[in-house]
């Protein structure tokens, strides 16, 4: 019998522990008893808390606890604490409620989403070990600022021109800012799931090096180097997979340049032709 030692972490014993007895606690809050509020629940509470009564916005805010708790299950696979960011998501929908507009006919949940991620990401940009010079951080952060407003105004996501219309920078400028402030992903980390089996990074990356066609040509090519004798394929080696020259290919087989040259040309034909099933 084989025994297999697992060792885990003092963070991850304590995900595993509580999520056996159906509780998860963040911040001091069990997560399994957060109030869900009705639709009708919510309306009345935001008439409230655009009347300016702060005990229904902190009520509208408790009702909106599972939003973030939603969020940060797409983070698992960072490294920060879930404590962290369920403080730094609190923010997020923070500002969501004190922005929200109903009268643009979208639903709050819709609106507070990205402003959670938004505030979420800005956290693990500005904790990030990957360090970014100040003029591209800069231009970043004017994008942000930037679609942030635009959500808060139109109530959808702007394109990437209409961010770079908004702060005066060329498109590509902004692309490559945002691209450059951009969290680390591990290639394990799963991108999608139906209940089965899940899709990973990896499994959407391409590797151009172990391409299946290059495989293939691989193959071929030492099938058609087989079709050589033994100093046509010694001379093609050298040439070709050393990268040496017809003058150090003829001093180490002792013989002369022009006949490397002839042999090498013979060899080449051989296997055209067999490439070319000829």
């Amino acid at each position: 019998m084989i025994r297999v030692r697992i060792i885990l972490s003092r963070k991850q014993l304590r995900r595993i522990l509580t999520m056996m007895v159906n509780k998860v606690e963040l911040c001091g809050v069990n997560t399994s008893k957060l109030p869900l509020l009705k639709e009708e629940e919510k309306e009345e509470l935001f008439a409230r808390v655009q009347a300016g009564d702060q005990e229904a916005r902190e009520q509208y805010i408790k009702g909106n606890l599972r939003l973030v708790l939603s969020v940060i299950k797409r983070f698992d696979s960072s490294s920060e604490n879930a404590d962290d960011l369920f403080q730094i998501g609190c923010v997020g929908l923070m500002k969501a409620v004190d922005h929200f507009d109903p009268a643009r006919m979208v639903k709050f949940s819709t609106y507070a989403v990205p402003m959670i991620i938004g505030e979420i990401r800005r956290y693990l940009r500005d904790n990030s070990s990957i360090r970014v010079s100040r003029s591209l951080r800069d231009t970043a952060y004017k994008a942000i600022y930037a679609k942030e407003g635009y959500i808060r105004q139109h109530m959808k996501e702007p394109t990437v021109q209409e961010i770079a219309d908004e702060i005066g920078i060329a498109k590509e400028d902004v692309v490559f800012a945002l691209d450059a402030i951009q969290a680390p992903v591990s290639l394990h980390e799963p991108v999608y799931s139906d209940g089965g089996d899940a899709l990973y990074v990896m499994d959407q990356v391409s590797d151009k090096k172990n391409k299946e066609e290059n495989w293939v040509e691989e193959l071929s090519l030492e099938a058609a180097m087989e079709r050589l004798n033994e100093r046509e394929r010694y001379i093609i080696t050298l040439r070709f997979f050393e990268g040496k020259t017809q003058m150090e290919v003829a001093e180490q087989i002792n013989i002369s340049q022009a006949q490397v040259s002839r042999l090498e040309k013979n060899a080449l034909k051989i296997m055209r032709q067999y490439l070319l099933g000829r």
